[in-house]
């Protein structure tokens, strides 16, 4: 049977264009669409894959409201031939986890699956600008029990045997996956083309196949917003919460840079601080009925990340929130926290000095690298023995693709990339009910702009924390407990998927977590490809200040970067003394990731970026200009007060 390429494609809102409803959620009614960015490298990544195997049939599938036939027809234009859209009203206010789920519902309803047709291949972009979870390539992926790769630059096709390049923390992969199989696309493989005339007339005259929920035989009890396992309870505006900036006056480099350390000297703006308005809590209705939904589920779950050997700082910052967790549960709650790998050692009993009261053990030489079927399989055994009630895991590249997998295998749903998580409750006051206790997951979301509050309702309640968000607790290496050894039942097929090669780059995955000054580029700063910007952190090295070099992700996108250097809201959340931003436009994904910086200055020659109004200090010049002179004063001995 022939090679059959399916690309699944979303049409997004502008971020800038979304509107708060009165209902305290997001409507996007009145907001333009275009079609998610990931997700147009996808597109290409398909087309490019037909070139090497002419034969291949290639489909675009998607879900979403009738509107979404325009950037079906555009796909066709790009080159593909069929074009499907899913669209019922009863899909609305559908998680990730119900998404995934209809997706790969519509997909078996066309002959694909395990046990169906067995060549095709799914690809997706790699997260979507309005959610920003990566979640629905696994969910998919998982539902239709097939391997899967994510964070893909490129990948080509042998021998029905798929050949990518991975994205990882401080480098990549070389990977091998075999068919049917799904993957997913990151912005920075080749550029997607441009319709030709010749594809727009075919779009023209094509007709889309929409199907309804009935069409392909899915229930609605897993769907929409009744039968999601998670809801959005809140969301809130973010407001900055840094004074003014001081902007540096001069007519030339050595002037600016002169004034720029003066007004350090004197110190940043301040911010008035506002009188807190007491808010009263709200009063428990006493008629309504108060559920515990967990049903014997107890304990929090956490994955140790080993990397290079060594457990990663991410994964030690998970204990941080589940110790505050345990706090406002019961106060027999453990942590009880996973590590998988070969050879390890003294891992589980540091782990637990770290605030783990249980380490339970796979110690498998088949698994010293992360590979998503064995480690999704040890962990749907290890949640169906021990019954958490809650589950954590760093939004690293493993993290982001693990856990919805997981979240699948488990039928719970996942909440991404969280700042902040508590316990609270949830009134519904339509069933009279009161679920508690209850995880509350905060995540920014819609480009950083809101904060929104997300809760699950089966166990484990699944949630992945921001990288850098949190602090690693303190060690206490006098510190008693259990280590536990498993031995998980894996079959040859969860190997079907092999590392070939793994390139790391000289920068860790910890380097920025750690650093008292980051020197950070963005796309206004690649003119030298970066060298200025890394000549200025190894000046501050030299003068004995723990320094390091970052990027925004543009940079990344581009391929000039590795992915470990990427400061944001899809990068590292970073806290140094001194935040230098470079060329930076001030996107809010970018600012996610430095906001909590001490002091940040900004260097631009656009007087107009955004970064100005999430800055300390600012200098209105070309970078070539500035920064020789600012690493002339590094060397005379000034190191931004550090």
């Amino acid at each position: 049977m022939a090679l059959t390429i399916i690309s699944l494609m979303k049409q997004v809102p502008i971020a800038s264009q979304m509107r708060m409803g009165d209902d305290g959620l997001m409507d996007r009614t009145k907001a333009k669409s275009i079609i998610n960015i990931d997700c147009q490298y996808a597109l290409e990544a398909g087309l490019q894959m037909k070139n090497d195997n002419p034969d291949a049939k290639l489909i675009v599938c998607s879900m979403g409201p009738p509107s979404f036939e325009e950037s079906l027809k555009k796909a066709i234009s790009m080159g593909y031939d069929e074009a499907y859209l899913l669209s019922d009203r009863k899909l609305g206010g559908s998680d990730t986890y119900a998404t995934g789920l209809a997706i790969s519902t519509m997909l078996k309803h066309l002959g694909f699956g395990k046990g169906l047709d067995e060549d095709f291949i799914v690809i997706a972009g790699r997260q979507t600008s309005d959610g920003d979870t990566a979640h629905v390539p696994s969910q998919v992926a998982e539902n239709l029990d097939v391997p899967q790769a994510t964070f893909v630059e490129v990948a080509s096709l042998n021998n029905n045997i798929i050949k990518a390049k991975r994205v990882i923390e401080g480098g990549y992969q070389i990977m091998s996956i075999p068919l049917p199989c799904v993957l997913s696309f990151t912005p920075t493989g080749v550029n997607p083309r441009r319709a030709s005339l010749a594809g727009v007339v075919k779009a023209g005259n094509s007709k889309i196949t929409i199907f309804g929920i009935d069409d392909i035989n899915l229930s609605d009890q897993k769907i929409g917003l009744s039968g999601s396992p998670t809801i959005v309870a809140k969301v809130i505006n973010i407001k900055s919460e840094r004074a003014p900036i001081k902007m540096i006056d001069g007519r030339k480099e050595d002037e600016l840079v002169t004034n720029l350390i003066s007004s350090m000297k004197d110190g940043k703006n301040t911010l008035e601080v506002e009188k807190k308005k007491v808010v009263k809590a709200k009063k428990r209705p006493e008629d309504f009925a108060v559920v515990d939904f967990r049903d014997g589920a107890s304990g929090i779950l956490t994955w140790a990340e080993i990397v290079n050997g060594k457990i990663s700082r991410p994964s030690l910052e998970l204990l941080t929130p589940a110790k505050n967790l345990v706090k406002q549960l019961a106060e027999d709650t453990k942590i009880i926290t996973v590590v998988i790998g070969k050879n390890l050692g003294n891992i589980p009993k540091e782990l637990i000095s770290y605030g783990a009261d249980e380490v339970i053990v796979i110690d498998d030489d088949r698994l010293e690298e992360y590979i998503i079927l064995p480690f999704a399989s040890i962990f749907e055994q290890i949640i169906k023995k021990i019954n958490p009630e809650i589950a954590l895991f760093a939004a690293t590249t493993p993290g982001r693709e693990l856990a919805p997998r997981i979240g699948v295998k488990t039928n719970s749903g996942v909440t991404a990339d969280c700042t902040a998580l508590e316990i609270g409750e949830h009134i519904d006051r339509k069933k009279k009910t009161i679920f508690t206790p209850i995880l509350e997951s905060r995540r920014p979301t819609y480009g950083e702009s809101k904060l929104a509050t997300i809760l699950g309702f089966t166990c484990p309640q699944i949630s992945t924390a921001r990288a850098g968000t949190f602090e690693v607790p303190a060690q206490d290496t006098k510190r008693k407990g259990k280590i536990t050894s498993f031995e998980p039942k894996l079959i040859k097929e969860h190997f079907a998927t092999k590392i070939i090669e793994k390139i790391v780059g000289k920068s860790g995955v910890d380097t920025l977590f750690t650093a008292d000054i980051i020197v950070s580029g963005g796309r206004g700063s690649i003119g030298d490809n970066m060298k200025l910007i890394q000549d200025l952190a190894e000046a501050l090295k030299k003068k004995g200040v723990n320094a390091e070099w970052a990027v925004s992700r543009p940079v990344v996108d581009e391929g000039l970067v590795e992915y470990a250097r990427q400061v944001g809201q899809t990068g590292k959340s970073v806290r140094p003394k001194i935040y230098i931003a470079v060329g930076i436009s001030g996107a809010i994904q970018h600012i996610a990731g430095m906001k909590e910086s001490e002091t940040i200055i900004a260097i631009n020659h656009n007087a107009k970026e955004a970064i100005f109004k999430n800055a300390d200090f600012g200098i209105v010049g070309k970078y070539e200009d500035i920064l020789p002179e600012l690493i002339e004063r590094v060397n005379d001995g000034f190191t931004f007060g550090i």
